[in-house]
């Protein structure tokens, strides 16, 4: 029954990568929403 370990260990290493990117994507928004905004210049560039 080794390939039951096997896909089980898939599985759970495609689950933990699911997971680590939806983390790392709150994180990273996170940080984003932390940073104020910069001014955005007029058109003329003034």
């Amino acid at each position: 029954m080794w390939y039951f370990t096997w896909i089980l260990g898939v599985g759970l290493a495609c689950s933990f990568a699911i997971l680590n990117a939806m983390w790392f994507e709150m994180r990273e928004d996170r940080q984003l929403a932390l940073v104020p905004a910069k001014p955005d210049r007029d058109r003329d560039g003034k």
